[in-house]
This record gives structure tokens, sequence and C-alpha cells, in this order.
């Protein structure tokens, strides 16, 4: 299998000490929250058991989960639930809940390596890395403390909400997932402004 290389991480370590990885999950489900996740990691920190989330089983993630919130200096969520996605977008969303998570850090970050996008809001320097969260173990720490985050809660919503299956596709436009929208409608946490069927 292939993994993170952390190379972005290994240059701006000799530089910064506090380096924070950020990333999203939840863009293209059709209900639940975006949830962003910020970490920083110890300097010079290297685990092969952390990589780009996706490509981790759901019990890989949990134990990379494990391993990241054992050793980081300190990690941050951002959440923003459907309503406000609805209201502002879901790039908005996104970055809202990216700058949401970064200003959770404590210690503040002295550099931020972010999957893809920039914050235009931001106040700390910041690198979009394009497919960052396969080259930076920043970004991939931080895709797994946000994916794990976001199917917990998808979980929890299943409980309330048990007839749409929310365990089994977490939101995604799955079939079954179309399926129980076309039986039952839309619940609380769909996402309105998004193409349901």
């Amino acid at each position: 299998m292939k993994v993170v290389k952390a190379l972005p991480d290994k240059r701006l370590w000799k530089r910064y000490s506090l380096l924070a990885g950020v990333d999203e999950a939840g863009r293209g489900p059709l209900a639940g929250p975006v949830v962003a996740a910020a970490v920083i990691l110890p300097q010079n920190f290297y685990n092969t058991e952390i990589d780009d989330s996706k490509r981790l089983s759901a019990l890989k993630r949990e134990k990379a989960y494990r391993i990241i919130t054992d050793v980081a200096v300190c990690y941050s969520f951002g959440i923003i639930e459907p309503c406000i996605i609805d209201k502002i977008n879901i790039l908005n969303a996104t970055k809202l809940a990216m700058q949401r998570a970064i200003n959770g850090l404590y210690p503040q970050p002295e550099i931020v390596l972010i999957d893809a996008l920039n914050i235009e809001e931001l106040s700390f320097q910041q690198i979009a890395l394009v497919r960052g969260d396969t080259i930076s173990i920043s970004i991939a720490a931080a895709s797994i403390l946000a994916k794990v985050k976001r199917d917990a809660m998808m979980r929890d919503y299943h409980r309330i909400y048990p007839r749409y299956y929310f365990n089994k596709h977490k939101g995604y436009p799955t079939k079954l997932h179309r399926d129980c929208i076309m039986r039952y409608g839309p619940c609380y946490i769909h996402r309105k402004t998004f193409r349901l069927l």
C-alpha cells in the first residue's frame, strides 16, 4: 500500500515547530454536517498507520484516530450543520468549518497546510496542497480525524432517524439513501439545496 511520504511536513518542520494540517469530511453527502479537523503533530512525527482516510478501512481509521489523538500536540474540530450549508453553500461551509477547527487549536499554529483550499479570512500563513491528504502526514491525520468524527455523528443521527440508515451510507448519495428519500421524503438533516433525487 502506498503511504503518505510527509515531504511538505519534513521541509516545513525545519522552520516551524507548530505546523497544522487541515482537512474535511462530508462535502459530497446529501445529509449531515460538513466536519473539518485541524491537528498539530509533534515535530518530525511519522507513522505508517497514518494515510489518506479514503485509503483506510473503517477499522484502520479508528486505530489511526487513536494514534493521532494520543500523540497530537493539539487537535480541534469545526462542524457546520445542514441548515447553514443550505444558507451559505457547501464551499463556504467547508471553509468556515476549517476556520473554526484552526481557531480551536491551542497552541495556535505558525503555519497551516490545507487540503486544496485557501481560507480568505485566515490570519495564519497557509499553503493549499492539491491532494494534500496523500502527500502530507499532517493533512492525512486531519482527514482521519474529520472522517471518524463525522461517521460517529452520522451513527448518532441513525438512532434519531433509523429509517434512513445513516449508519450505513453516512448521508452519501447511494441507491439505498435515495430510495429512503423517495419513500419518506427528506428529514431535518438533509441538505435542501442539494439534488436529493
